[in-house]
């Protein structure tokens, strides 16, 4: 019987900790933003870009850096409706006025057989900046994807002189939902699980005054059910529908 009531007393913990985990989460949402980039179709057979980082300005000037895949990408290889993932955060400013891209030296052209080097004197010293202007909501993830113009970006100067002078159009888009809503009486503890139409499941757990949040979820119809520590049996409400870039509010759900 101690062993049992030890088990349930560890379960009760857990879920405790949990829960104000999520406090501590809603307190401070965080945002989720990703950068991808892409290419329009250009005459050359490969256009090499150095990049080195990405930095996002938000609210107040504040400037962070994001978790940058650097690398030199291929431009050519990402036309054609192909993109790849160039930079991704969870931020705490919910305002994204400007990206910025920090290329290296190793920008290079391919014309016909021959390599040129690509000179970026602004890339280098003060970056490729990018106004985009967002507001951003806690719950939904974002991204922004960025749309060189290859043909347009580079500049042939003569005498085998080539330079980058990107043209590039940035896409905004938010690519997920979320669910916000409240359990009745508060201090229960309790998970909340949406069902996708599809059989998806997606799961967080009740926060310790009732309130609750799924991220990231595809647009579909959800059903939720929330599950109490017993005695309490578990609630389930159904044709939830979550849209992109939206936070659907299921409102309250009495145990």
């Amino acid at each position: 019987m101690k062993k049992i009531n030890f088990i349930l007393s560890l379960i009760a913990f857990v879920f405790v900790l949990s829960s104000c985990k999520k406090d501590s989460s809603t307190n401070n949402p965080k945002y989720s933003y990703a950068v991808r980039m892409t290419d329009s179709p250009g005459p050359y057979k490969a256009v090499y870009i150095d990049l080195q980082a990405v930095e996002l300005t938000g609210s107040g000037g504040k400037t962070i850096i994001l978790n940058t895949i650097p690398g030199i990408y291929n431009l050519v290889d990402l036309a054609n409706g192909k993109d790849t993932l160039i930079a991704f955060a969870d931020l705490k400013d919910a305002t994204v006025q400007q990206i910025r891209l920090i290329l290296g030296p190793n920008n290079s052209v391919v014309v016909g057989n021959d390599t040129y080097p690509l000179s970026t004197p602004s890339a280098e010293q003060s970056g490729l900046k990018l106004q985009v202007h967002q507001t951003l909501q806690a719950g939904i993830l974002y991204q922004v994807l960025l749309d060189f113009d290859a043909n347009k970006s580079i500049v042939e100067e003569g005498n085998g002189k080539y330079k980058l002078k990107p043209v590039i159009r940035t896409i905004e888009t938010a690519i997920s939902g979320a669910l916000i809503g409240v359990i009745t009486p508060t201090g229960v503890l309790a998970a909340v699980t949406a069902t996708s139409s599809t059989g998806l499941t997606y799961s967080s757990n009740v926060t310790t005054n009732g309130s609750f949040m799924i991220m990231g979820l595809p647009a579909e119809t959800y059903s939720v059910t929330v599950t109490p520590v017993s005695p309490l049996n578990a609630v389930v409400k159904t044709g939830i529908v979550v849209t992109t870039g939206n936070v659907t509010n299921v409102g309250i759900i009495a145990l």
